[in-house]
């Protein structure tokens, strides 16, 4: 049985830097899927939900759109990105050299007690999987990847890790949906887990490099299904027009 996403944060945004704590409750809606590619967002509604004028919601929007997760089109407002196919190709061989690396360096640093928070996430991993969760398995999976990249303690390798992750954050959580891919990916976090706990950095790098690119294996898969299903609700198919 699949858990629902995290709740959606209508409470009043308070705080010194305004347009910050907006842009980051932003953030939170996309990478959690309230709001989905391609939709526009109504600045009035969450504004008032919020209880804040348009102008921080406008600046926090501006902050979003500099790193590409929004687009602010004139005289219509803004809308959230969508991914193309060619997008996905490009991205997620990238993402697997740079957490592949992460994994590696990782894995060569790690402490007794970074072996043990690595295995703390992973049993995470093991109770959402045995339970398909889907949702509660996409929220421990970026636990455990992002502890990865953090354990790698490589500052150049987290600023550009980083700043790819929120991208394929907007297209990860969908491979889940293919049938079969959570126990194909619980699979792949055992062997990688299995190298990192025993040392192996070589091993470890290649396992999250194969793990990511199967992840996009997925996601084609998923798309080839959706369009077998409905070849005329979708002409142009791809990963444009489906929700996350």
């Amino acid at each position: 049985m699949n858990s629902h996403p995290a709740p959606f944060d209508d409470s009043p945004v308070r705080g010194t830097s305004l347009h910050d704590n907006v842009a980051a409750r932003l953030r939170a809606m996309l990478f959690e899927r309230h709001l989905a590619p391609g939709e526009w967002i109504d600045e009035k509604a969450l504004a008032a939900q919020w209880q804040i004028s348009r102008t921080p919601l406008r600046e926090a929007l501006k902050v979003l759109a500099a790193e590409g997760l929004v687009q602010l089109v004139p005289q219509r407002g803004c809308r959230v990105v969508e991914l193309s196919d060619d997008d996905a190709d490009q991205l997620f061989p990238v993402m697997a050299l740079l957490e592949g690396r992460c994994a590696f360096e990782a894995t060569r640093n790690a402490t007794p007690a970074d072996r043990a928070e690595l295995q703390r996430w992973h049993d995470e991993l093991e109770r959402f999987a045995a339970a398909q969760d889907r949702d509660g398995y996409y929220r421990a999976n970026h636990g455990f990847h992002t502890l990865v990249q953090r354990l790698a303690r490589n500052r150049w390798l987290d600023r550009a890790t980083a700043d790819l992750r929120q991208f394929l954050r907007l297209m990860r959580g969908r491979q889940l949906k293919m049938p079969g891919r959570i126990d194909a990916s619980i699979n792949e976090h055992r062997v990688l887990i299995a190298a990192m706990l025993g040392g192996d950095a070589a091993r470890a790098e290649r396992s999250m490099h194969d793990h990511l690119m199967a992840q996009l294996a997925a996601l084609k898969a998923l798309r080839a299904v959706e369009r077998e299903a409905a070849p005329h609700n979708d002409p142009l198919g791809g990963l444009d027009h489906a929700q996350l």
